[in-house]
């Protein structure tokens, strides 16, 4: 699975289980705005809807203007990078690189954009929900963390493919201290990628090689179309 964009809540102790909408999209926006670089691990875990499950760690930049770079450790080396202008995803053992322009409208990557102030929650989802206690059966990883719900715009035909089908959705959880804990994307199909951060620092030094990339010798370019958040 390839990895995708993010971001966090405000002072959650202020917000509650019967917050305001745009007071936690606001905060949300906020939160990480004039943060000119971040550093956080992460996990991720991905599930095709037959039962298989994939689980992969590392590291994950971010820095001005819209550029990230996820680096994946374990279980096998791997890199995704936006440079600002193209998505990169190369796996060295496979002696590929991928490459495409960033189409952030189309791609449920687009929220962690938040994080290096490429995008407002307005311009990608057109339902903002505060989930509270007894509101969904999407429960909060730990008591005094806050969910928001947000439904893309891309996907609004979603709504009404079926009676009973759920339309695609992205879950942001934050901690008590505005810190993004978890991100949760549900597609049709029973498809599920989750996100899980720890350890953020701001305004770090990161080296601006880091946000480039230069293919090694013998390594072959493809060209595709989008990369967005497909199996490989």
């Amino acid at each position: 699975m390839r990895p995708g964009y993010l971001c966090a809540l405000l002072i959650v102790a202020l917000l509650g289980a019967s917050a305001d909408v745009n007071s936690v999209r606001r905060a949300l926006e906020d939160r990480y705005r004039h943060a000119r670089t971040l550093k956080a691990i992460f996990f991720e875990r991905s599930s095709d809807g037959n039962g298989a499950v994939v689980a992969e760690s590392g590291i994950v930049y971010f820095s001005r203007p819209g550029r990230m770079r996820w680096e994946y450790e374990s279980p096998q080396e791997k890199l995704f990078l936006v440079d600002g202008t193209n998505a990169w995803f190369y796996v060295p053992a496979d002696h590929t690189a991928s490459r495409a322009k960033m189409k952030e409208s189309s791609d449920w990557r687009t929220p962690l954009a938040l994080l290096v102030g490429k995008a407002d929650l307005v311009d990608f989802c057109r339902k903002l929900e505060v989930l509270g206690p007894g509101d969904s059966e999407e429960k909060p990883v730990a008591t005094g963390d806050a969910l928001l719900r947000c439904f893309p715009r891309d996907n609004a035909a979603q709504d009404s493919a079926g009676r009973g089908a759920r339309p695609p959705y992205v879950l942001l959880e934050a901690d008590p201290e505005a810190r993004l804990v978890r991100v949760l994307i549900r597609q049709p199909g029973n498809l599920e990628i989750e996100f899980r951060f720890g350890n953020w620092e701001e305004n770090v030094a990161i080296p601006e090689v880091k946000f480039h990339f230069q293919p090694p010798p013998g390594v072959n370019v493809v060209e595709e179309e989008s990369l967005t958040g497909e199996s490989r």
